[in-house]
């Protein structure tokens, strides 16, 4: 009888889009992006506004939090769950549920109504970023991919431009068509959500992917969320409720028998895990996971305390705060577009993060020698110095976690590479402003206690003009009676003293906040360190949606081969692939003899 000979399935190819058609694509995902970047600025600049008219400001750290919270642990969700049942459906659910948690968030109530609202805001806007850019990464090869992810860091840094200045206009509006100024924060993002969902349905077009059973993994989902709520709700509320207190060793205990059953979950779920333990196997995921948390560490913890410095020290108003910061965001496109152009050309990207993490570390430093006097064009030098650090690092390790991973795992390695970003930065801010606010005090005594002793600070306590006015009563009282130094809980008072009184308050902020950013130019040395670390594999050059394509067709004629089928000639996708699999990473494939 003849053998059989069965047919080996005929490779899928993508064309890829046209650079016009990229930037149409772009548009609709850096509209998502937007929402979620915006959101971070314009909420922060009007939480007092919004607090006073709930009558619970006391409770605004709570609205922060619920935010958090959701949006770091969906993110991870998103990534896995899109590597199984496609970018373009998860994307447009994660900008509905942005959206309708807007909607929520203008009609509040209360600060217990908004905080939950919030909290549905986050479990959106976990989404828009990851997604964004692994979506990216299905339609380009990396080596193009590079010179398009700026585009992305523009976004972030135009809305750290905008949110100081639209969230202050809407703060100070008694209405708008109606409705209580602040509500807009929250309702402008409805539109411009609206927007998003119809231009990503028109031209966002992914081909389907192929169908494989997968178990959703409830006990890693659930696992993950026991872990992170309590260690990220005593990142946000120690220095509240003090880092040894009975509160706070109840989250540790908690978060850490978390962390436990989620590694436990995850080595039982294998391949379907939210976060596969195989992927720390990879030294480019598992270093560029550390890396990622350390920039984050030193990137969102130690600009924590730059718009404080501005607003107490320098008695800028948030929007000028935010104004102030506009050469930052110029560093950080400059730098994006310079790393992405230039590895698109040459193809190679480890220098960048290299550079970038000596820039930011260089950059914090030269802020650890801020002073009440330190003039505007300085800030304005170093703040060109670190956003051109930043720049140059975060799209280049993205990129390189990209590379590393097969391409069945890029949704998944993208978002895990965002959530170590986000965990470091929530750990930072936590750490740096706990420390900030526990050596304030301390140091404004200290300088109270120098200027005593000048000539001029003895003229303002004993002017009759000074002591008449009621504005200057809590540092008179203070300097009488020996009390304690007041609470910068509600610093506004600073501005109403007589600025011979004031000025110890400002020389002791000042040198809080250069502890604080000297404490992040020593944390971004172990940033250095680790990105040189970092593994420089060759640059695929195609997308994530041939590579799996190719990855098919390669299982396909591997399953067809062990059925027992004569074919002379190897299925030209699966000799391909193995050909570019080995060329781009030596050792770990060759093609077939």
């Amino acid at each position: 009888m003849p053998p059989q000979h069965t047919a080996v399935p005929e490779r899928q190819t993508f064309v890829p889009p046209t650079h016009r058609e990229i930037l149409t694509i772009l548009g609709g995902l850096m509209l998502g992006m937007f929402l979620a970047a915006l959101d971070q600025t314009i909420v922060a600049t009007s939480i007092r506004t919004i607090g006073d008219d709930l009558h619970g400001l006391s409770l605004q750290a709570w609205v922060t939090t619920a935010y958090l919270l959701t949006a770091t642990i969906s993110t991870p969700l998103y990534g896995k769950l899109s590597d199984i049942y496609g970018r373009k459906p998860l994307y447009l659910i994660s900008i509905s549920i942005f959206v309708v948690g807007s909607l929520l968030s203008g009609t509040a109530d209360s600060m217990y109504q908004l905080a939950v609202y919030r909290g549905i805001q986050g479990l959106g806007a976990g989404g828009l970023m990851a997604l964004a850019i692994t979506i990216l990464g299905d339609l380009v090869a990396p080596r193009e991919r590079a010179r398009y992810q700026g585009y992305f860091l523009a976004v972030f840094g135009t809305a750290s431009v905008l949110g100081p200045v639209v969230g202050g206009f809407f703060a100070g509006a008694e209405t708008i068509l109606g409705i209580t100024g602040w509500r807009w924060v929250f309702l402008i993002n409805v539109p411009i959500g609206i927007l998003a969902i119809i231009v990503v349905t028109r031209v966002l077009h992914l081909p389907p992917l192929k169908r494989v059973d997968h178990k959703i993994d409830y006990p890693g989902a659930l696992a993950l969320v026991v872990a992170l709520v309590p260690l990220l709700v005593v990142a946000e509320q120690g220095r509240i409720w003090g880092w040894d207190s009975p509160r706070s060793l109840a989250c540790y205990v908690i978060g850490v028998l978390g962390v436990a059953a989620f590694i436990l979950a995850e080595r039982y779920a294998k391949a379907d895990a939210i976060l596969p333990l195989y992927l720390f196997r990879n030294r480019t995921f598992s270093v560029g996971a550390a890396a990622n948390t350390v920039i984050g560490l030193g990137m969102f913890g130690g600009l924590a305390t730059l718009p404080l410095y501005l607003q107490i020290v320098k008695g800028q108003t948030p929007t000028e705060a935010g104004l102030t910061l506009i050469p930052f965001t110029l560093g950080i496109m400059t730098g994006s577009i310079v790393a992405g152009q230039t590895t698109s050309r040459t193809g190679r990207y480890k220098a960048f993060p290299v550079i970038g993490t000596i820039l930011m570390g260089l950059g914090a430093l030269f802020f650890s020698r801020l002073e009440a006097g330190t003039t505007l064009p300085f800030v304005f030098a170093v703040s060109i110095l670190f956003g051109l650090g930043l720049g140059f690092t975060m799209q280049p390790l993205v990129l390189a976690v990209q590379n590393a991973v097969e391409v069945r795992d890029m949704g998944v390695a993208t978002s895990s590479s965002l959530f170590f970003r986000q965990m470091g930065g929530t750990l930072g801010t936590a750490v740096f402003l706990s420390v900030l606010f526990s050596t304030v005090g301390p140091n404004i005594a200290a300088a109270f206690r120098t200027a005593s002793q000048t000539p001029e600070f003895q003229a303002a306590v004993a002017d009759p003009a000074v002591v008449a006015d009621p504005a200057n009563a809590p540092v008179l009282g203070m300097l009488q009676g020996g009390g304690a130094v007041p609470s910068l809980d509600d610093s506004s008072f600073i501005n109403a003293l007589d600025p011979r009184l004031a000025q110890p308050f400002l020389d002791g902020f000042a040198q809080s906040v250069d502890t604080v950013l000297l404490l992040a130019a020593f944390i971004m040395v172990f940033g250095v360190i680790l990105t040189i670390m970092l593994p420089e594999l060759p640059l695929r050059n195609v997308s994530g949606i041939q590579g799996r394509f190719d990855d098919d067709a390669a299982a396909a004629a591997g399953a067809t081969a062990v059925g027992g089928v004569t074919a002379v000639v190897a299925d030209e996708a699966a000799v391909d692939r193995a050909e570019r699999v080995g060329s781009e990473h030596p050792g770990t494939g060759a093609p077939p003899g």
